[in-house]
């Protein structure tokens, strides 16, 4: 990142390049408090959903996010993406107390051990969650390791590099997504984040990514099983899904339910997993992504659970104008990375 002149406003745009669209968010530091510049939205190509030729799909993004940053009307060219959950490997490691010239060694040795594939062939980052005692006179550290294809690290570099952005970081939704429902808060709290194609449970501790796992149902396919059930296209099936979500005593509800069940599932394994494992209490979930809003979504989780849950709202720390409140309302699950990703370079 280049120098700031003295007094010139820092600014950072945050984008998210989806399966199904893109979002962006450009925040500005004033003082200690982000504030809001612009924001963006493009749906992307099914030709990019679907497999196709990779340098057509990379061209196609690149210029999609191009003709979204203009129409946006960014000031900085500086930007932040992440990775999706779903493309990167995760895992806790035990390992004793050591100085970091031994641990960056130490890592890579018990990486090998829990990364499904060779190591030379990704991109490998980690750090420190906490420590814990074995005894009196023996303490471990467990270390979050994160592991990303070099190839897919590659073509997101490649995407930014042909829409002519700056590229200062990439990362993993998941920190992004913390660092945007949490803050600094040192709650632990799980995030449940359902995009069109997949359902992503993160465990933040400590504003940590501690567990992170990921599932293929998503908002595409909760509309899909409705347009099956009830014999009625797609669009109508989506529109039903958001009028009627989990609320009332319709079949909508029941479809959902059946198809959320691998997702609630999973959150029940996570919660006893981590609880297990850390010996800490998750103590609340918050929903994030296109489909947090679904009536009645968020009693029909805690109920199940048995835990506090909430939908997230990504603007309660980025101060703009009163004016536009409903408007980034009812758009605030679906821009949590983006926000989280632009925050990334505030302090």
């Amino acid at each position: 990142m280049g120098l700031l002149g003295l007094g010139e406003k820092k600014s950072f745009l945050g984008v998210d390049v989806g399966s199904t669209s893109i979002k962006l968010v450009e925040l500005e530091q004033r003082g200690s408090m982000p504030v809001l510049k612009t924001y963006g939205y493009a749906e992307r190509s099914i030709g990019d959903i679907v497999k196709g030729d990779p340098k057509v799909i990379l061209d196609r993004v690149a210029a999609l996010l191009k003709k979204l940053y203009i129409k946006a009307g960014i000031e900085t060219f500086k930007a932040v993406t992440a990775l999706p959950n779903f493309s990167v490997f995760n895992s806790v490691i035990t390992l004793p107390v050591m100085n970091k010239k031994e641990m960056g060694a130490a890592v890579k040795w018990e990486a090998k051990k829990f990364i499904p594939m060779p190591i030379e062939d990704v991109v490998l980052d980690w750090r420190i969650i906490d420590t814990i005692a074995v005894d009196k006179k023996r303490k471990n550290y467990r270390i979050l390791l994160t592991a990303a294809s070099k190839n897919l690290v590659k073509r997101y570099v490649e995407i930014f590099k042909r829409a002519d952005l700056q590229l200062l970081s990439l990362e993993t939704e998941a920190f992004a997504l913390g660092r945007s429902m949490l803050g600094k808060s040192k709650a632990v709290t799980m995030i449940i984040d359902t995009s069109a194609v997949t359902t992503d449970i993160i465990v933040i501790d400590n504003n940590v990514p501690a567990l992170n796992r990921s599932i293929d149902v998503g908002g595409i396919t909760i509309s899909r099983a409705i347009a099956n059930a009830l014999r009625i296209d797609f669009s109508r099936a989506e529109q039903f899904k958001r009028d009627i979500g989990m609320s009332g005593s319709s079949k909508i509800p029941t479809i959902i339910s059946s198809i959320l069940k691998p997702v609630i599932d999973e959150m029940q394994y996570s919660l006893k997993l981590y609880q297990d494992q850390s010996g800490k209490t998750i103590e609340q979930v918050i929903l994030s992504g296109g489909s947090a809003y679904l009536p009645n979504l968020p009693e029909h989780f805690s109920k199940v659970l048995n835990v506090r849950v909430v939908i997230g709202d990504p603007w309660v720390r980025v101060a703009y104008p009163q004016e536009l409140k409903p408007a980034l309302e009812e758009v605030a699950p679906r821009f949590a990375v983006a926000v989280g990703l632009a925050l990334r370079e505030i302090k």
